[in-house]
């Protein structure tokens, strides 16, 4: 029987186990999702204070709570690790790592790098591998398909790679691992037919595509888009004020139009680890190939002045009564990203806390 008959029959019969590597925002809510289902699952993370946690009940999560890891733990199909030798034990493994910006904005992989040379001495024949972690178009050839075939595997034959790019919203109460339509492809056709049954066992709606370069790409677009339109409803509110005008009048008249207008709001800039930098690499991969990405990193260039702008108005607005901001006792309110979560990650909140401090 092929390698790929065999895992399909793992998976139908949810006998296969699933790990998932990297337990934060991405990987935790799809470990426990995989466990609910019925699947026997190894959670990985190197942070082993993360690991303890876990396996004291705690949840390292604000919305996810505590007695959904306690049941996730208490579960005798559920095993939680720092150690990478488990992966040998597992028929499924999806990275849900880190990747984020160097200190040149260029994109930094380490954390999947050193991942894979933790591995491999324990791949083995028959196994499924997944990347979830948002990257350039390109990677899983260039990287997974490559340390596959380093080490002796047929990629399609004896071993299986695909990319499906995380599409999790932290504190959406409305989207869930279950029903977020997930993307999906495989190396090759064996790799997608097996990558397909795995997430269909978890998630309502599998949408695969033709390469995982498609899919690598379609997730920049879906954040890049969004960066976008974020550093241009900032520069529209900058205008807007210097005319006089209430952004949010504006917002709010446009948005009456029934087609062609999708509404975005202006903020005091861009986190989390998503928008600040999946545009960047995608920047970064059109340079590789001699394509300038001006509208790209124009966007980039406005999201990242609006903490400073922020401050700005906040001077202007003391002046306005004759005051200065040296010596002012100043609240922040809010250091996450977003509401209802507790992910400060990129948080132009601190950036503003970092002027402010600079201006006494």
């Amino acid at each position: 029987m092929k390698h790929s008959e065999i895992l399909s029959n793992l998976v139908i019969n949810k006998s296969s186990r699933i790990g998932i590597v990297g337990l934060g925002y991405v990987g935790l809510p799809l470990l426990i999702r995989f466990q609910e289902q019925g699947f026997p699952v190894t959670g990985f993370d190197n942070n082993i204070d993360s690991v303890n946690r876990l396996n004291r009940g705690h949840s390292p999560i604000k919305h996810i709570p505590n007695n959904k890891i306690r049941t996730l733990i208490e579960a005798e199909n559920c095993f939680i690790t720092d150690d990478p030798r488990n992966s040998s034990s597992c028929d499924i493994l999806i990275i849900c790592l880190p990747t984020p910006l160097s200190e040149d904005d260029t994109p930094d992989l380490s954390y999947i790098q050193n991942y894979l040379d933790s591995i491999k001495e324990f791949i083995r024949e028959g196994q499924l591998i997944s990347l979830e972690s948002t990257t350039y178009p390109g990677t899983t050839d260039e990287i997974f398909v490559a340390f596959a075939e380093n080490l002796g595997f047929q990629v399609g034959n004896n071993i299986f790679i695909s990319y499906s790019p995380e599409r999790e919203d932290p504190g959406n109460l409305n989207f869930s691992t279950r029903n977020i339509p997930k993307l999906c492809s495989g190396v090759t056709q064996s790799c997608s037919k097996v990558a397909k049954l795995v997430y269909e066992s978890v998630i309502d709606d599998v949408v695969m595509v033709e390469s995982p370069k498609v899919a690598e790409m379609a997730k920049l677009l879906e954040n890049t888009y969004r960066a976008v339109n974020v550093g241009l409803i900032n520069e529209m509110r900058i205008i807007a004020s210097a005319l006089d005008i209430d952004i949010y009048e504006v917002i709010n008249a446009a948005s009456t139009k029934p087609f062609g207008f999708t509404p975005y709001f202006p903020g005091p800039g861009l986190g989390g680890h998503c928008l600040p930098i999946d545009p960047i690499y995608l920047s970064w991969k059109a340079k590789q190939i001699g394509v300038n990405s001006n509208f790209i990193e124009l966007a980039a260039k406005v999201n990242r002045s609006v903490p400073e702008q922020v401050v700005n108005c906040l001077e202007k607005s003391l002046k306005l009564d004759k005051q200065e901001i040296k010596g002012k006792k100043i609240l922040l309110a809010g250091l996450a990203y977003k509401k209802n979560i507790d992910d400060a990650r990129e948080s132009p909140s601190y950036e503003i806390l970092d002027i402010l401090v600079k201006k006494g």
